[in-house]
């Protein structure tokens, strides 16, 4: 009996401990969505780092309710990183963007370009570059390389010249906000889209995406075994994101 209760006694110590380094230290993600391609994939792994901007609400999720607003040791993004969040219009679900605006930015994308306080960042087309679903469905994106005024350069797609989403307002940051936006810029709804994110207060930040741990395609389950093997993307293992 003695034997039992050790056993009960190490399981909930390892437990307590995985709890605590989540909350505190790092929390893994699942990307299952393609708005930040090609930066991050459909199934990749990511690891979120707690401390970066402090903590706040959000990053003792699922226990946010109980705890009061505002952000211990805090600081502050910084342009281009990429985060993950929880926006106001859905505060149950975790988004991942990237940081264009910061507060006090006037924002705006003028026929496809992001424009940031009335000037337009560095746009170089790439061309059509081949992308890979993850459902192994190989694509011809037309690519460009954006980058922002701190030097932060990333690869984004423009999949179609005529969306209502490369031509935008003029958005104007408010204080204790950030404006993002996804990668894949005509499949992400993002801060263009208020309904959905809009601004997103420095509260309901949980934190910077550091790397890709592990990938896989579309072809893996768990239910098939094998197929851990045959969809691993040894290209993202351990990727840091940028």
């Amino acid at each position: 009996m003695n034997a039992f209760w050790e056993n009960v006694r190490i399981i909930v110590y390892a437990l307590s401990l995985a709890m605590v380094l989540r909350f505190t230290i790092a929390q893994p993600f699942r990307i299952p969505s393609g708005s930040m391609q090609p930066t991050l994939e459909v199934g990749d792994y990511i690891v979120v780092t707690k401390w970066s901007y402090g903590y706040g609400r959000f990053s003792f999720a699922p226990l946010e309710g109980l705890l009061p607003h505002g952000r211990l040791f805090g600081s502050e993004p910084e342009r281009g990183d990429v985060v993950v969040f929880r926006p106001t219009p859905e505060p149950d679900r975790d988004f991942i963007k990237r940081v264009v605006g910061l507060p006090g930015d006037r924002i705006q994308m003028v026929d496809g370009v992001l424009h940031i306080n009335g000037v337009a960042v560095g746009h170089e087309s790439l061309g059509r570059v081949e992308f890979e679903t993850a459902d192994g469905v190989t694509q011809l994106v037309p690519a460009f390389r954006e980058t922002l005024p701190n030097g932060v350069s990333y690869v984004t797609f423009d999949r179609n010249p005529f969306s209502e989403l490369d031509n935008t307002r003029e958005f104007r940051v408010p204080d204790g906000h950030y404006f993002m936006m996804g990668d894949d810029r005509d499949n992400s709804a993002d801060s263009r889209v208020p309904s959905v994110v809009g601004f997103v207060p420095y509260d309901n930040l949980v934190g910077p995406a550091q790397f890709v741990v592990v990938s896989f395609d579309g072809s893996t389950s768990l239910f098939r075994p094998w197929t851990l093997f045959t969809g691993f993307r040894g290209e993202r293992f351990i990727k840091t994101v940028e």
